[in-house]
């Protein structure tokens, strides 16, 4: 398995189509972890959101298999694409509107990797970590997904624009204003910590 984690995605999906079935799990041991983070980060259920990854790791499957899976360096982005449209799908069928962010459960700050820290440091990072969540819950479901797809799940503006079907610029201006009123939030909170 080794050599294959050595092979960009394009390689991995051809070894696949050649009949080599450790090359899809090679694909699917690297970006596992961000996808199922995406999908869970936006349907706030640990069963639902692995429903959801195996039905777009199906979806992907047949894609391959059918050869309509167009080779373009883009195999993250199309996956994320395939999950959200699960998603949405999933809302539709059960007539609500996904919310973003869980506040319980899973954690995103729980898999960020710190180094060695004292007590102290790790009671002040705790803190702030549940203090930022807040803070990111209260933002608009729109700035709140731009914020995620870029900062934990390490997304480029041009793949966040194709997942959510809006232009480059219409993703920055979201990330402009989640930071802006994330900034915004800080500060109110912080003077009431001086005030109070």
């Amino acid at each position: 398995m080794s050599i294959l984690n050595k092979k960009t995605d394009q390689e991995l999906i051809h070894i696949y189509l050649d009949g080599k079935e450790t090359a899809l799990a090679a694909l699917l041991e690297r970006y596992k972890s961000k996808i199922y983070t995406s999908i869970y980060m936006k349907v706030k259920d640990e069963y639902l959101a692995e429903d959801i990854f195996q039905e777009t790791f199906i979806k992907v499957i047949n894609t391959l298999k059918g050869g309509k899976y167009n080779d373009e360096g883009k195999f993250l982005p199309w996956v994320m694409r395939i999950a959200h449209n699960m998603i949405i799908d999933h809302f539709r069928k059960e007539k609500r509107a996904p919310s973003i962010v869980n506040t319980e459960g899973f954690d995103i700050f729980d898999v960020l990797d710190f180094s060695d820290e004292n007590v102290e440091s790790k009671m002040l990072r705790e803190q702030r970590d549940i203090d930022l969540k807040k803070m990111i819950q209260k933002l608009p479901d729109d700035q709140k997904e731009v914020l995620i797809m870029r900062h934990f799940c390490d997304m480029s503006f041009k793949d966040i624009a194709d997942i959510t079907e809006v232009s480059i610029n219409t993703a920055l201006g979201r990330m402009r204003y989640a930071l802006a009123n994330l900034r915004k939030m800080i500060e109110g909170q912080s003077l009431m910590l001086q005030i109070g």
